[in-house]
């Protein structure tokens, strides 16, 4: 989950494109673990609308994280050092780029969540209840998209193995980070600062999928295709009613 504090964004020239947006409420299951697994092939991203996730889960679990981040550093810093769970502060420069992002990293495993929750909130039982109740209908949704890709591959399984039980697992690798970017400080606001002005640097995700949903500012900039060099390919994500942006690591 993303947490933006609302700041300017400059003009960029950098081309438009459409990812595609796949709602699961509509069409067979065949038919969606097509378009699941061609959206994944040609793109490595897309949305998902009427998955399942409630609105107010979202909001809650967004509600407790404005509140942590609206904490002065000193108490933020007790939910830390992100060793590797916890709060975390750091610079983003490694391409150039000026801008700052913190984030809380937790792991999804409930006993985890319980009893993280007594260092990051004044309210635990509240912020534990936020956060169990978002990850276990994101881990849903993320189980059923795996599930529907396998199938699309045509994947054989039994029931002792299906993709999904690599998120069901007990002991599961699976991680649960809030990303928040503060606003811009300072009064520099020449086009070249402006552009080299982001809150998290050039990447790749590393995991089979990440799920990601934003509140109502936009900024995400991602590159779809290898080899492209500086030109990145921009799409703008705002938060439809119940949008999921979704990035695999299925490329074939």
């Amino acid at each position: 989950m993303v947490v933006v504090t609302p700041t300017s964004i400059p003009t960029e020239k950098m081309r438009e494109i459409e990812l595609p947006v796949i709602d699961l409420s509509v069409g067979n299951r065949s038919e969606l673990s097509k378009l699941i697994v061609k959206a994944s092939e040609e793109f490595g991203f897309f949305k998902v609308i009427n998955h399942g996730v409630a609105e107010n889960v979202i909001t809650k679990m967004e509600e407790e994280s404005f509140k942590f981040f609206a904490q002065p550093v000193s108490e933020k810093h007790k939910a830390g050092p992100a060793n590797p769970y916890g709060y975390g502060n750091k610079n983003i420069g490694l391409n150039g780029d000026v801008g700052e992002v913190e984030y809380l990293l937790l792991s999804t495993n409930s006993l985890s969540i319980s009893q993280t929750a007594k260092t990051i909130s004044n309210d635990p039982i509240k912020f534990r209840s936020a956060v169990s109740g978002y990850v276990e209908a994101v881990r849903e949704l993320a189980c059923e998209i795996l599930d529907m890709m396998a199938e699309g591959l045509w994947v054989p399984h039994t029931s002792v193995f299906r993709f999904s039980t690599l998120i069901r697992d007990l002991h599961n690798d699976s991680l649960f980070r809030l990303n928040h970017y503060p606003p811009l400080t300072d009064h520099d606001t020449s086009p070249t600062s402006q552009f080299h002005r982001i809150g998290f640097g050039e990447h790749s995700d590393p995991q089979i999928l990440t799920l990601l949903t934003s509140n109502d500012v936009p900024g995400l900039q991602i590159s779809p295709e290898e080899g492209c060099g500086s030109q990145f390919h921009r799409t703008l994500l705002r938060r439809l009613p119940s949008l999921f942006l979704l990035v695999t690591c299925y490329r074939p």
